[in-house]
């Protein structure tokens, strides 16, 4: 890297990114790419991710700005898209629990490529009103995602847009076509799946002051493993983004969608009732013993003298 010479390599932030640099190079992505400006500042990149599979997004290109810190990886990076989808606001960041919105939840172990697979999963998701988030119709999102292969977002500098154009050649080389006929998904009636247990984006509201946390950290932990604070994972798993969105369904939509089995016919609690001779025998001999209680109680009496008290002689 030519302009590298100017940044201090001894740097914990700077050599971080030299070796994400060097990772991303060696292991490319079939669903993204993302490279820091060289000449100007090698803590903002430029990235593109391909729409996930099965989405109203799927063939699309929509590229983005990562504005890393100056103590990263032990602070989160800021994320801001260029390119208009339907599910978030251009140039704006916006808020994802992987950002710098939430920097309590943000671990030094994970990357530029694992945020970057976080958001892709996050894109099929419902944005609940989260900052920098939008909700289009399926059928507007598909009309972007099909403009977006047309042309490259402009913004900032010439070497930007230089790397910009770069960045979008790659990716359309290797994009999928997007699909004719939108994704019959389980729920028609909305834009978008609900927001996932395992991947939940964190709606910030400055009249709620609420903190809404779904597991995505636990989901990155799985996805880079145990990693030194300073180390970037050589071989990082990307999740199959299909796999990521279809996990999420929420149970509602298996309910409508799934069989409906009838329910085995519950027999009624009869209350059995005991024949009457039945009754009658337990009735005689329960007769039976007090008679024969009455005679051992006289004999008793009888042997101590007492046997007056019994016939009534005093």
């Amino acid at each position: 890297m030519a302009a590298t010479a100017k940044y201090n390599r001894s740097n914990p932030a700077v050599k971080r990114i030299l070796q994400e640099v060097k990772e991303m190079q060696s292991n490319p992505s079939p669903d993204f790419m993302a490279l820091p400006l060289e000449q100007e500042d090698i803590f903002e990149w430029q990235f593109a991710i391909l729409g996930p599979r099965d989405s109203e997004f799927e063939g699309g290109i929509y590229h983005g700005r990562i504005q890393l810190p100056s103590d990263y990886p032990f602070k989160p990076p800021s994320f801001m898209l260029l390119t208009p989808s339907g599910r978030f606001e251009i140039q704006k960041k916006i808020c994802l629990s992987i950002s710098n919105y939430h920097p309590e939840h943000w671990q030094p172990s994970w990357s530029v490529r694992t945020a970057l697979v976080a958001l892709i999963a996050f894109m099929p998701t419902n944005p609940g009103g989260a900052l920098g988030s939008l909700d289009y119709k399926k059928e507007d999102r598909r009309a972007l995602a099909i403009k977006s292969r047309e042309a490259t977002p402009k913004f900032g500098s010439p070497e930007r847009q230089k790397l910009i154009d770069e960045i979008h050649e790659q990716m359309l080389s290797k994009a999928p076509p997007v699909p004719q006929a939108l994704p019959n998904g389980p729920n028609e009636e909305s834009n978008q799946l609900p927001a996932p247990d395992s991947f939940v984006e964190n709606a910030d509201r400055a009249d709620e002051g609420g903190n809404t946390v779904g597991s995505v950290s636990d989901s990155l932990n799985d996805l880079t493993g145990p990693e030194s604070e300073t180390g970037v994972a050589e071989n990082t798993v990307e999740p199959p983004v299909a796999e990521v969105t279809h996990r999420h369904l929420p149970e509602a939509s298996h309910r409508e969608n799934s069989p409906r089995v009838p329910l085995a016919p519950q027999n009624p609690v009869v209350a059995i009732q005991k024949p009457k001779h039945d009754r009658l025998l337990t009735l005689a001999a329960f007769g039976l013993t007090l008679a024969i209680m009455a005679l051992v109680v006289k004999k008793f009496l009888k042997i101590n003298g007492l046997a007056g008290f019994i016939e009534g002689k005093f």
